[in-house]
């Protein structure tokens, strides 16, 4: 098992914002990731990476009529280890509630949304990666152009989730590409290990960066840590803001 990567406070954002790789990017359009006529397939690890990943996407997608479908891979309850505050129960309830609130802050009309919860068991997606390759795949079709976790993200369950997209997609023929989110936290502004020449960039409107950051502070379960066992938010503030640029990073 390689070692944990997201450790410590992670990347500046300055040093993202000076990076010559980003302000080098190509720029793609919504229509160009889902054209006209395809659906879109959002495959989330834990309940918020839809909206940390591509809360900017999601929105232009629903501006633009586009059938979605998220995937809701586990239900996050093992971002509090240990805790008496944030308990396995209370976080299986609460997180997926708090997806919904937060679509709605986005503005998604959720009567048209197709949402399935997967239920696999958070931080331990890995291990039962052949089963979720298949359950993905079942909902697949060859004109569909899935998003998950991009497969060398940092965290197991992203990387899982990313290898499973991709076979599935693969299996089906349909479309695949990928989003870094705690890329952003481990790697450095001009990494070698980030696959440069694959990277887009969806330029977002401040109207949308907005109501993406009103959509992050709906996950209060991840602003909270626990004091009394010295656990901190998973959500920090730097954190939120290097995922709140004015645009998105897509891997094609």
């Amino acid at each position: 098992m390689k070692p944990n990567p997201i450790v410590g406070h992670g990347t500046p954002l300055q040093q993202w914002q000076n990076s010559t790789h980003l302000a080098q990017l190509a720029s793609i359009s919504c229509d160009e990731l889902v054209p006209p006529g395809q659906r879109a397939v959002i495959i989330a690890p834990h309940p918020d990476d839809e909206i940390l990943g591509c809360g900017g996407l999601l929105q232009l997608l629903a501006n633009s009529g586009r059938p979605l479908l998220l995937i809701s891979v586990t239900d996050g309850s093992a971002s509090h280890p240990g805790s008496a505050r944030w308990p396995v129960q209370r976080l299986s309830a609460v997180r997926p509630q708090e997806s919904a609130e937060a679509l709605r802050r986005l503005d998604l009309p959720l009567h048209r949304l197709q949402w399935l919860r997967g239920g696999f068991s958070d931080s331990q997606v890995a291990a039962d990666e052949p089963r979720l390759t298949a359950f993905i795949q079942r909902y697949l079709r060859p004109t569909d152009v899935l998003f998950s976790t991009w497969r060398e993200d940092g965290h197991c369950d992203h990387e899982a989730v990313g290898r499973a997209s991709a076979a599935a997609a693969r299996a089906v023929g349909a479309a695949f590409h990928e989003l870094p989110v705690w890329t952003w936290h481990w790697a450095g502004p001009e990494d070698p290990q980030i696959p440069w020449q694959r990277a887009r960039k969806l330029q977002l409107e401040p109207s949308l960066v907005a109501r993406k950051r009103h959509a992050i502070h709906a996950f209060a379960s991840q602003l909270e840590g626990d004091p009394q066992i010295g656990l901190p938010p998973v959500l920090a503030p730097h954190i939120i803001e290097r995922l709140l640029q004015p645009f998105e990073v897509v891997f094609v």
